[in-house]
């Protein structure tokens, strides 16, 4: 199968020098937040913001220390299984290095908590900056889930489907399995930053709170369904004495909701876009 020659010919480490190794799974961090970057700044500007590089860095920074914080904590928190009760350390120093074993929902949170703190900073909207960084986040998710899959983890169930992959060398076994490393890539990534992409041409910009609703509905929607081809986190396994359900889904039904009920708020509030505290700095 095509997928799978390819996944096998790709190697985890991207550059090694020495003592100096480089991950893809680090370098897709990097890409996703500079990104995301972009697309905040240049969506800013089709809104008539002014955003300087400095600015949009100190934002970028609270977000950055904010998803890493929140992802690593919620992983430890709803995916640990009390491991790390028997083994604290490994909260901050996980075994074999790296920034392995983290959790989106943990920095979904953690991000719009690290980039509160920069909006207070910046005296900037947080309605609209958490409008603008959710068009830009889908990008950062298309590199993580790519990286995900050279990585060989988070791997689906058994399939016959022509782009099927064998992940024996992460544990995966010798049978064809559901890339679904790359679903979440397409559907996550590509899919949802066309849509929060095509609703934020439109000027004048639509409502605060219409891009974040939009997102989080969206990823809890795509997330929901993609854990049916993907095999639970071994120590967990599947909640509640089903053969269904995951962790994966019970967090993402809450965004789900939570983002229906924004989207419904900001179409009956209808709050203009305004990225500075009492006024919009216009280009």
């Amino acid at each position: 199968m095509w997928l799978d020659d390819l996944y096998h010919a790709l190697d985890p480490v991207a550059l090694a020098a020495g003592p100096v190794v480089i991950r893809w799974y680090g370098l897709a961090y990097f890409f996703g937040f500079v990104c995301a970057a972009i697309a905040i700044r240049r969506t800013a500007r089709r809104w008539g913001f002014l955003m300087s590089v400095d600015d949009l860095t100190t934002l970028m920074v609270g977000i950055a220390f904010g998803v890493i914080i929140g992802a690593r904590l919620a992983y430890v928190i709803f995916y640990g299984d009390g491991y790390y009760l028997q083994n604290p350390l490994e909260v901050l120093v996980p075994v074999g290095g790296g920034i392995r074993g983290m959790s989106f929902h943990g920095g979904l949170v953690g991000a719009i908590a690290g980039g509160a703190i920069a909006c207070r900073h910046l005296r900037w909207s947080i309605p609209t900056t958490c409008d603008l960084a959710v068009i830009g986040a889908p990008l950062g998710l298309f590199f993580g889930r790519c990286a995900n899959f050279i990585n060989g983890e988070l791997w689906g169930k058994e399939t016959s489907l022509p782009w099927g992959v064998m992940f024996w060398d992460t544990g995966g076994g010798h049978v064809y399995r559901h890339p679904s490393q790359l679903y979440e890539a397409l559907l996550e990534g590509v899919l949802m930053f066309a849509i929060l992409y095509l609703l934020s041409r439109r000027r004048p910009a639509r409502p605060q709170g219409t891009f974040l609703g939009t997102f989080l509905a969206l990823y809890g929607c795509f997330r929901f369904l993609i854990e049916f081809v993907r095999l639970p986190d071994a120590q967990l396994g599947y909640l509640l004495g089903t053969d269904w359900l995951t962790m994966g889904q019970c967090l993402s039904l809450p965004l789900v909701a939570v983002g229906v009920a924004v989207v419904t708020w900001a179409h009956r509030a209808r709050c203009p876009q305004a990225l500075l505290l009492g006024k919009a700095r216009r280009s």
